[in-house]
């Protein structure tokens, strides 16, 4: 399958957001964790140093764990069979959980300065950076893909219903 989502197939879409951003995310997020724990214990007391965000990303796997699974065991299969009656109800809380996620977003950006580096970061922390930048990116397009592409093909009434 090429990178390039299937934006015009529902069941297609959730497998591709499936393969490309839930897997992504799972082999992103703990080592992201753990490099940030390293940066913040080596640089305790350094006023750059991003402290909590060790705990910000720690949450965050197990919160997108848990919507994930929501998504792969639930959402996904009944769009997949064609949604149906009742369906807007898990979308709304996928969509709400996706508010969640922006604002532990909007937090990571806070502690890092918007992944403004210090003066003769280290590598790890150069590193950190790097990757909470793709992961960052990686979790706002699979974000915007499911709610402004895929929810809205599933949701009742939508003329592109799949």
């Amino acid at each position: 399958m090429s990178d390039a989502a299937p934006i015009h197939d529902a069941a297609e879409l959730t497998r591709y957001i499936e393969t490309r951003y839930h897997a992504r995310h799972r082999e992103q997020l703990p080592p992201l964790a753990a490099m940030a724990a390293k940066v913040e214990e080596v640089h305790f007391g350094d006023d750059h140093v991003p402290d909590g965000l060790s705990d910000v990303l720690r949450r965050m796997i197990g919160e997108m764990e848990v919507h994930m699974k929501k998504e792969e065991l639930i959402l996904f299969p009944a769009i997949r069979r064609g949604g149906g009656p009742g369906i807007e109800n898990p979308i709304a809380v996928m969509r709400a959980d996706h508010d969640d996620h922006a604002a532990e977003v909007a937090e990571i950006r806070r502690l890092t300065r918007e992944l403004t580096l210090p003066e003769g970061a280290c590598g790890t922390w150069t590193a950190l950076y790097a990757r909470l930048n793709e992961f960052i990116t990686d979790l706002e397009e699979h974000m915007r893909l499911e709610n402004d592409v895929l929810f809205p093909q599933s949701e009742p009434g939508n003329t592109a219903h799949a």
